[in-house]
Parts: C-alpha cells; structure tokens; sequence
C-alpha cells in the first residue's frame, strides 16, 4: 500500500494554539503536542536571486588568471576565466592559500583571513583586488 500527503500551503496564526512550540533561533522549529514529539524542521537559507557586484578591471582579471594558472601548475591553454571557480580548477585550500599570497605580493597588498576564505572564484578574487587598490588610494 503507498500513501503520500501533500500540502501546498500552510497558515499558523497564533501560537497560543500550539502552546508547546518552541523556537531555538530563526532556522529551526521543534513541536510537542499532548506529550507527542514531533521532529525538529529546519530551514536552509535561500541564495540571493540577484547580486550586484562592481566588476574588477580587465588587466586585474587577467592577472589573476595569470597567478592561478601559476600556482596550479595549469598548462598555458587551460581555460581560465573570471567566472573559473578555484575547486573547479582542483585547487584545495592550500592551493587558494597559495594563490591568495601570490596575490599579495603581486599586487602589493593583504588580504584579511576572512576575506581570502570568501575568495572562490577569479572574478572575486579580482574585485576584492581593484577594492584594496582603491581604498588604499584614498
């Protein structure tokens, strides 16, 4: 015998009706009625539907893509590109390590740890660059 059960949506509008329920934090709902223990439901966060991002200038993309190739030891036909994610390209996080102290030096400055752990792919990579170039003008 199969069952399903379906419910396309759902409407809650006082938690006085469910006087069991409890909220640990935002992404996480635990229900117990009459003594009944219902599993915990957890809520996965969305990814943005749009980001706007500035785009890094073109000389800084491509030397970028220059220092990876490099640090990967990539033959010089490989396709590298600003959208190229760096696990895609089979570095590891010691490779981005690497790759992100080449940067460093390369474009004389430094990368807080917390952002070179954000770094995954070229283009940001590239826009993290042009922003530390900048700030550092001003």
């Amino acid at each position: 015998m199969v069952s399903s059960f379906s419910v396309t949506s759902m409407h809650l509008t006082s938690l006085s009706m469910v006087p069991a329920a409890r909220i640990f934090n935002p992404n996480s709902v635990s229900l117990s009625i009459k003594g009944r223990n219902f599993p915990s439901i957890t809520l996965q966060p969305r990814a943005p539907r749009f980001q706007v991002t500035c785009a890094a200038k073109a000389e800084t993309v491509e030397k970028v893509c220059n220092i990876v190739k490099k640090q990967l030891a990539l033959p010089d036909e490989s396709a590298v590109t600003g959208e190229s994610k760096f696990s895609a390209l089979g570095a590891d996080s010691l490779d981005t390590v690497e790759i992100v102290m080449g940067l460093e030096e390369e474009f004389g400055i430094s990368v807080e740890e917390e952002s070179a752990q954000a770094i995954t792919t070229v283009q940001e990579a590239a826009d993290m660059i042009d922003k530390l170039l900048e700030s550092s003008k001003s």
